[in-house]
């Protein structure tokens, strides 16, 4: 790092903590990306399971293919958030994941972080099976209400991080890469 780097603040990889925190709008606007993208990811998956269990029906053996899913997102996230701190829509949207101090994110703290992040669904989808609703508009509606309200609970801390990151001692910062010469 420059000496120039150090005296403004910034941390090795070009990340200033200062003023790097990008805005809730392009989060959600990642958050978005990231689910158009994976939507490929877990259809390949959901493929893969039911041709090598031979599932013939959707609802036989469906605990397991949610568990299997679950583990191919883990893997998923772990991976990218540990190798570069971005995953592919993060990438686009220049943004990175680093811990407190703005160095790189370990497998551990990654995974810890991959379970925290089901709190944006969890209120919405206990509030769907203690209600008993169904119907595909009443779901979409209630995940969505949970997912904007966790995301502006962003809003309600001095450093506008999302909870899951304040936990697992992460924040996302807007990053990109240097300038080829």
């Amino acid at each position: 790092m420059s000496p120039e780097a150090a005296a403004a603040g910034e941390r090795p990889g070009g990340v200033d903590l200062g003023t790097s925190v990008p805005s809730l709008r392009r989060r959600m606007a990642c958050f978005v990306y990231e689910g158009v993208l994976l939507f490929g990811v877990l259809m390949i998956s959901g493929w893969l399971f039911s041709t090598l269990t031979q599932q013939r029906h959707a609802l036989v053996g469906r605990h397991g293919l949610q568990g299997f899913l679950f583990l191919v997102l883990a893997i998923y996230f772990v991976w990218f958030w540990s190798h570069g701190g971005q995953t592919v829509a993060m990438k686009a949207w220049h943004i990175r994941l680093v811990d407190r101090n703005g160095a790189p994110v370990t497998q551990a703290r990654a995974f810890a972080r991959y379970l925290l992040c089901w709190l944006w669904f969890a209120p919405a989808l206990a509030a769907l099976y203690l209600s008993g609703l169904r119907s595909g508009l009443e779901v979409t509606v209630l995940l969505l209400a949970g997912v904007v309200g966790y995301a502006m609970l962003a809003l309600s801390n001095r450093e506008r991080q999302f909870w899951h990151d304040l936990a697992c001692g992460t924040r996302l910062v807007t990053w990109r890469p240097p300038p080829r010469r």
